[in-house]
């Protein structure tokens, strides 16, 4: 019987390339996104739906982009506009560590806690008659290239993130995979990857998602 995950995050999600200017709007291929480069290592057994959205943080509007870039808005919307689901992977945090929102790494945690509320509840459970989640930890932000300057403090509190991830995770009781273990992001702008991390990221979250 075929699965289907479904892989909630921002623009790493999305497939966005490092940038090198404000205001790029491109796009990697199917070829290259870390989510249907897991989906084409998992096989034909497991369908794929794509969520990501350049900007989404874990529960925080955006003064510019607009209030959909509240990640729980999001994943409400996807949920009911998807499914049934068998698997929820989530990243996100990175957007969340940009200096107009000032989140510090419990407040980031706070609003993953949040989406795991939302996706672990009775209601979405039913709907989707029941899922298993993977939380990823983003990679570190480096404070460098395109996006420096929206970004003071982020590399630190990135760094810390993986760890405290993990153990929201534990304490939930769902699967976890450090990203930052396997890539990290372009120097071009501190935020994205490039087309090979792309590549090895979704080879090991495939394995992690074979493993549960």
């Amino acid at each position: 019987m075929t699965k289907t995950v479904m892989t909630f995050g921002d623009s790493n999600t999305y497939g966005t390339p490092p940038a090198h200017a404000r205001g790029e709007y491109r796009r990697f291929g199917p070829q290259t996104r870390w989510p249907t480069v897991m989906q084409a290592a998992l096989g034909d057994s497991w369908d794929l739906v794509e969520e990501g959205l350049p900007g989404r943080t874990t529960n925080r509007a955006d003064p510019v982009m607009g209030a959909h870039m509240d990640g729980q808005l999001g994943l409400r919307i996807a949920l009911e506009s998807n499914g049934p689901i068998d698997l929820l992977v989530i990243m996100l945090g990175t957007n969340d560590l940009q200096t107009l929102h000032a989140a510090t790494v419990d407040q980031v945690v706070g609003g993953l806690a949040g989406l795991l509320a939302i996706a672990r509840s009775e209601p979405y459970q039913q709907r989707h008659e029941g899922f298993e989640i993977l939380l990823i930890a983003p990679p570190l932000v480096l404070e460098q290239g395109t996006f420096r300057e929206g970004l003071l403090g982020a590399h630190e509190k990135s760094r810390d993130l993986p760890f405290a991830i993990a153990q929201l995770a534990d304490h939930w009781g769902v699967s976890f995979l450090d990203a930052g273990a396997h890539i990290k992001p372009s120097p071009l702008d501190g935020v994205h990857f490039e087309a090979e991390d792309h590549v090895t990221l979704g080879h090991a979250v495939a394995v992690k998602i074979e493993a549960m």
